[in-house]
Formats: C-alpha cells, sequence, structure tokens
C-alpha cells in the first residue's frame, strides 16, 4: 500500500468505527466514507495519467544497494535503517551482503533484489538445454463440484473424466477434494477425508 491508500484505509476504518460505537450518530455519517472512496478512485484515475502525480502519491523506488555497495545516505531518506535491510534480504533468501549487485526499495516497502551472476541459480538457458511447454494447469473438480466450463476449454468430455475417475477406484465427483489437468494431461486427484499413515508436525 501507498502511503495515500494506507492513509485512507484508516480514515475509513476510523469513521466506520466510531459510527458502529455510537460516537458518531445519523446515517450521513456513512456517506464521509462514501465521498473518501469516490475520491480515492479519482486519485487513482489521475495517478494513471499523469507520471507527477504518481511521483507525488505513490514514491519512487529507491536503489539501497548499488554495484555490491550499500548506500546510506539514500537509506536515511526513507528512513530506512540496517537490520531492515538485513531483514528483507534474507527473506529473499539472501543471507550474505556480499551476494547483491542491486537492492531497489520499492515504493510499496518491498525489496527487490539482483544478486551477482556468479550467485544467481543456473537455468536451462545456460545450459542451452531444450525444454518443453510449461503453462498453468486447469481445476477440473473443486470441493467436490464439477467446473464443467474448464472441461470444455480443455476439449474434454464428461466420460473422459468418470473414466479417468473409475481407474483410480472413484464411483462419485463428490468424493474428490480437488483434481486439475496437469499440462502434460495428467489428472491429479486429491479425495476428500483420506488419512496418512504419518503426519508430520512442525512443532516440538
Amino acid at each position: 500500500m501507498t502511503y495515500f491508500d494506507f492513509a485512507t484505509s484508516i480514515v475509513i476504518g476510523a469513521i466506520s468505527a466510531q459510527f458502529i460505537s455510537r460516537e458518531l450518530h445519523g446515517w450521513w455519517v456513512l456517506l464521509a466514507p462514501i465521498f473518501i472512496i469516490i475520491f480515492a478512485i479519482s486519485i487513482d484515475k489521475l495517478t494513471l495519467k499523469s507520471l507527477s502525480m504518481r511521483k507525488i502519491l505513490d514514491g519512487n523506488p529507491v536503489v539501497v544497494i548499488q554495484n555490491g555497495k550499500i548506500l546510506e545516505a539514500n537509506m536515511a531518506k526513507v528512513r530506512y535503517n540496517i537490520n531492515d535491510l538485513e531483514m528483507q534480504l534474507r527473506e529473499k533468501g539472501v543471507f550474505n551482503l556480499t551476494e547483491v549487485e542491486f537492492a531497489i526499495l520499492e515504493p510499496h516497502g518491498h525489496l527487490s533484489v539482483l544478486k551477482k551472476t556468479q550467485y544467481q541459480p543456473v537455468t536451462m538457458k545456460d545450459l542451452r538445454k531444450p525444454t518443453s511447454y510449461m503453462g498453468l494447469a486447469s481445476e477440473i473438480i473443486k470441493d467436490g463440484d464439477l467446473l464443467e466450463q474448464n472441461l470444455r476449454q480443455n476439449n474434454l468430455s464428461f466420460s473422459w473424466l468418470y473414466k479417468q475417475l473409475r481407474e483410480k477406484g472413484i464411483n462419485q465427483v463428490e468424493d474428490v477434494f480437488y483434481a486439475s489437468l496437469e499440462t502434460d494431461g495428467t489428472l491429479y486427484i486429491d479425495m476428500k477425508n483420506d488419512t496418512n499413515e504419518f503426519n508430520r508436525k512442525i512443532h516440538d
């Protein structure tokens, strides 16, 4: 959220809370949030057309690391300290500052990080290996409900689906919690109320 969005949401929340707690009386009080929302939408449309307004209301990204060097002056301008920098780098999987080539603090507070080339992961393009298409899986069944539109979009029939389910010993669509068609044509199925022999815990 930008500063403007944050301030707008706080004002709307404060007015609504005071109305509910009866500190403010009269239904006319609810007109204020409506006008604020209309004003906020108008400002958003204005920022789409005006670069200068966008800079004022949304702010600009700030470079905090350039060519591996921390820019303390830039950090001071946005009241951003080294602890915040280290924390957000760790969230990006970076635990050593020597790995960073560029780091940019975005207007919404997130940190964009470009690692030095020697620390970037190897890709299939780097290895000059051919790759196959990887798209998005299509949801076919969700919470026991058949998504007919997704089935038709993939040029599949009900008989095909029921055959796939019967091959896995499933007689009713309602027994399926989630099913999706992968890009390689396989059908992933997760049943309702299925159990594991062992459930892993993440605490002691």
